[in-house]
Formats: C-alpha cells, structure tokens, sequence
C-alpha cells in the first residue's frame, strides 16, 4: 500500500478522490476552489500540455515528484523538497482533543484566512470537503488551530492543513488536533501519512516523536503558465 505514496497526488485524483478532480489523460487537478494541487500519471513525463487545457491564466499549482526540465511556456514560482511520512505507532487509547469542533461550510472562511495566515501548504474555500477538519477556538470565536484530511488513495489517508495562529502557538494545539485524527483514521482502518518540508526541522522531529516514519524525500514545486502562454 506504501507504494501509493510515492506518487500519493496522481492515485488520490484519479482514483479515490476522482469526483474532486477534473481533467483526462496523464493528468489531473483538483477542481477549482479547492487545494490548486496536480497529479501526473508518469512525473518523470508530465503531460504539462495537457495541464494547459485545465489551467486559468495566473493560477499556481503545486505538485510533487516532477523534478525533470521545465517547457518554456512555464515557470517554476518555487522549488523546494519535502518528505512523505507514515504512522508507524499504536492507536492512542483516548481522544486527545475532546473539546475540537468539526469545521463546516461555515467556518471555510475563517479555515481559509487561518491558512493563508500560517502557510501549511496550498489550501482553497473548499478544501474542508475534502475529509474530516477539526478546529480549536478561543471563547470569542477565534480559530486558534486546525487539522484535516486532504488526500486520500484507498486506506491512505493524507493529514493536512496542521496550523496553530501565532497568538496561540505553544499550547500544543496543532498536535492535539493530529493525534485526534490519527486515532479516527485508525479505527477506520485506515493509514495515516502526511507530508512535511525538509527544510523545517522543527515539525519532522515533532512528527516522528509522535510515531510518524520517513518514507521517501522527493522534490515540490509550484508551477505557473508564462504569460505568452496565458495570453494565448
């Protein structure tokens, strides 16, 4: 099954997430308003003509794996590498955030300026239709820290959107909310895998403390269309 994760975005979009994703071939992208992700069938020939059909000018998508040359009409915005990781623990006994809420279709505004706020990955209106998101709030309403579920290819199930505001860092919100989601993916017989950037050392070493294992490191970028391209 870990196989699926060496190319989690392309088994995620055509197949268990496919009524999410639009696009034929050797590609797909997640339909828009949600997470601006893509998924090539091959990463090592990706079908960026293909993309060119499904894509807005002025859109950014992230995708992972491809780290070949770039056609001249697009551009790498950035580039960067980031491990995929596995639960590799026992399912903990009790639920570690009793109090978190289920978010809503009424709370994707808030969700979405928390994680624009905070940067953990790409996020869209939408994303919170993708699975199970859990948010901690103060009394006044406020979206301290939030959690969910984005990619999914049969029993893999990818944890996501893990962002505490900056006023409420250092309570151990964000883990709280992941270990809750572990736990129910779990007793769903599910695997629980997320993705993580090299460069921050900080949330690897969290990750595996908690009873996360590497898998594999493979290159992330975020592409856009040139603008002759987009003028098309």
């Amino acid at each position: 099954m870990l196989h699926l994760l060496d190319n989690l975005m392309w088994h995620a979009l055509s197949g268990t997430q496919a009524r999410f994703a639009v696009g034929s071939g050797g590609v797909r992208r997640m339909a828009p308003g949600f997470s601006p992700l893509i998924g090539f069938e091959n990463p090592d020939q990706p079908d960026l003509q293909a993309l060119s059909a499904l894509a807005e000018p002025g859109e950014s998508f992230y995708t992972g794996v491809w780290s070949g040359p770039v056609p001249a009409d697009w551009r790498i915005e950035a580039e960067a590498t980031m491990f995929s990781m596995f639960w590799d623990a026992a399912c903990r006994e009790h639920d570690e955030a009793p109090e978190a809420v289920p978010l809503a279709a009424e709370h994707a505004q808030q969700a979405l300026e928390l994680a624009l706020l905070t940067k953990p990955g790409p996020f869209g209106l939408r994303t919170l239709e993708l699975g199970d998101y859990f948010g901690c709030f103060d009394e006044q309403g406020r979206l301290m820290a939030m959690a969910g579920e984005r990619m999914q290819a049969e029993q893999l199930r990818e944890i996501s959107g893990v962002c505490t505001h900056p006023d409420f860092q250092g309570r151990g919100l964000a883990r709280r909310l992941m270990l809750k989601l572990v736990r129910r993916q779990l007793q769903r017989g599910q695997l629980p895998v997320l993705h993580v950037m090299s460069a921050n050392a900080g949330a690897r070493g969290l990750y595996e403390r908690m009873g996360f294992r590497y898998h594999r490191e493979v290159v992330v970028r975020v592409i856009a269309k040139t603008a002759d391209q987009a003028a098309d």
